[in-house]
């Protein structure tokens, strides 16, 4: 189908929940894709950080394919290798004891709510359910996940929303610590702020609330969807910071393009949920866990450490090109700042055949992990050219 015929189509029937670019992708290898007709575009988005491994990678296509030609999907009433060796990669990288399945970030952090609520109604009975989440954040778009997420502009029109939850300044140890009263079950963060601009969290700011949480008994939720699975230079982001959490949601780069999520538990909350407190049908389904196994044992040293030289690779060319007035994140999670309005560059640079993201006011830069340096900086190139030549019509007002 021509991309017109393909619009057409999505339009009469398709919920229009998303505002899409005027681009049709049909087909990829690695980091780089193509549209009906063929013409390539460099991927620096990896489809919002999910295809870690980038486009019909050999090893993943390999690894669902055989799980396919077996078995598809049993659901959680039995055993399956693949969900048990899924599991165990994941603790053995991150220090967690046990993972529940899902199938999205949103669902994971649902999860992660529900058990820090649960482990402190066990402990201390009612009354101490409150969650402490950070201004700016983002958690997922169902109910409490929402409600969990510190953006008013997201809570609007689906009342009443999810009680419980309460907002601190993020980096400001003074604001969050005073939020942690007598109520409060959970602290909840994102190491990295993707969605509300690729914001990275100070090291003694998370330290600081780590630790009073351990004194108070309060949990320390680290939601990891985004910055999990390699993203950041580390299996997960938390692992640069010194602390170990006691619940952490997963999914995005973990499926490699199939849809997943993960609820890890920590030593104080591995027990906490027990059969009939929560569940999911598709959870833990083999072909999703078999490619995530193909992407958890190609997580060694090596290839986290490479993750680390090409994010920093990237953000000392893009720091040297025109427009450019800052750039943060960690690893291969980056949020560019420039002088002239995000979204029309962002649209020129497709046009031009790079595809990139937004994260608020800033462009968000999400690479598969294992681009080629020839893809990586055949990408920064054509930043680069756009950046050069745009237009005065981009200046901010």
């Amino acid at each position: 189908m021509s991309f017109e015929e393909i619009k057409k189509l999505d339009d009469a029937y398709v919920a229009h929940t998303y505002s899409r670019y005027g681009v049709a992708l049909d087909h990829g290898y690695g980091a780089v894709c193509y549209d009906p007709t063929d013409k390539p575009y460099i991927d620096f988005t990896s489809g919002i950080g999910v295809n870690s491994l980038g486009f019909a990678d050999a090893g993943w296509i390999k690894a669902v394919t055989a799980q396919l030609n077996k078995l598809q999907h049993i659901s959680n009433l039995y055993y399956t290798e693949p969900c048990a060796q899924a599991a165990k990669l994941i603790c053995e990288k991150s220090g967690m004891k046990k993972v529940f399945f899902g199938n999205s970030g949103a669902e994971a952090n649902e999860g992660v709510i529900k058990a820090a609520r649960k482990y402190s109604f066990q402990k201390y009975g009612e009354g101490r359910s409150t969650i402490v989440a950070l201004e700016n954040s983002f958690h997922g778009r169902t109910m409490a996940a929402l409600s969990a997420t510190g953006q008013a502009a997201y809570h609007n029109f689906f009342f009443p929303f999810v009680d419980g939850f309460v907002f601190a300044v993020a980096n400001d140890i003074e604001d969050t610590l005073s939020k942690l009263t007598g109520d409060v079950c959970a602290v909840m963060m994102e190491m990295v702020q993707g969605e509300g601009g690729v914001m990275p969290l100070e090291k003694e700011y998370v330290q600081a609330i780590y630790q009073a949480c351990q004194k108070k008994d309060i949990l320390f939720i680290v939601d990891e969807v985004q910055t999990g699975v390699g993203r950041t230079g580390t299996f997960y982001s938390y692992q640069q910071f010194d602390i170990q959490p006691d619940l952490v949601s997963s999914a995005k780069g973990l499926g490699g393009g199939l849809p997943i999520g993960a609820v890890l538990f920590g030593e104080k909350t591995e027990n906490v949920l027990v059969p009939g407190d929560h569940g999911s049908t598709f959870g833990g389904n083999p072909v999703v866990c078999a490619g995530a196994v193909e992407i958890l044992n190609r997580m060694d040293a090596d290839f986290l450490q490479e993750v680390t030289a090409k994010g920093n690779y990237m953000k000392t060319e893009i720091e040297k090109m025109p427009h450019v007035t800052s750039v943060a994140g960690m690893g291969m999670m980056l949020g560019i700042e420039l002088d002239v309005d995000v979204k029309p560059v962002v649209n020129t640079l497709m046009e031009n055949g790079l595809l990139v993201l937004t994260a608020k006011h800033k462009m968000r830069l999400l690479p598969p992990l294992n681009i080629t340096r020839t893809e990586l900086e055949q990408g920064l190139s054509i930043l680069k050219e756009t950046l050069t030549h745009i237009s005065f019509n981009y200046h901010k007002l």
